[in-house]
């Protein structure tokens, strides 16, 4: 089957994806929530890393990435957060990315996702792949923290209640 652009039909607009990512952001922040406080920052399995590394991961990219787009002034990928061992630090980290994000969607205005762009100096593609790829990441991390919580016996969020 082939089909052009000319005849493709619009599926999902910058304002349906935008609720999506939120939702999925909100869903996120709930997984957080679950972990025990101790083995947010301690328990892995094999050679994963923590669920608080990988939420400095995507604190790294959402916000930080977004913003690059809406500005276009280029940001530095730091996943170093520190979140001085605290569930709250954390949470409270991960409201202030989600104003962040916030903000930088509203500065958006009519945006070209089709534009090419090059995310933190190095990952080329154009806006909708960059967008696509914050919320795959994050949808990816969300799920071994599902794997975490499980194996630590605490029953996660239920993965439909963004």
């Amino acid at each position: 089957m082939e089909t052009t652009l000319a005849t493709t039909q619009e599926v999902i607009n910058g304002a349906q994806f935008f609720d999506h990512w939120q939702g999925h952001r909100s869903l996120t922040r709930k997984v957080i929530e679950a972990f025990p406080e101790k083995e947010l920052f301690t328990f892995k399995i094999g050679t994963m890393r923590t669920f608080a590394d990988m939420v400095g991961e995507l604190l790294a990219i959402a916000a930080p990435g977004l913003g690059e787009i809406a500005t276009g002034k280029k940001a530095v990928l730091n996943e170093a957060i520190d979140f001085k061992n605290s569930k709250r630090e954390m949470l409270r980290l991960w409201d202030l990315a989600t104003v962040a994000i916030n903000q930088y969607w509203d500065q958006m205005g009519k945006v070209d996702f089709q534009r090419e762009h090059l995310s933190f100096g190095q990952f080329p593609g154009t806006v909708q792949s960059a967008l696509f790829y914050f919320l795959d990441n994050e949808i990816h991390h969300r799920g071994q923290g599902y794997v975490y919580l499980r194996a630590l016996d605490v029953e996660p969020p239920f993965f439909y209640d963004r």
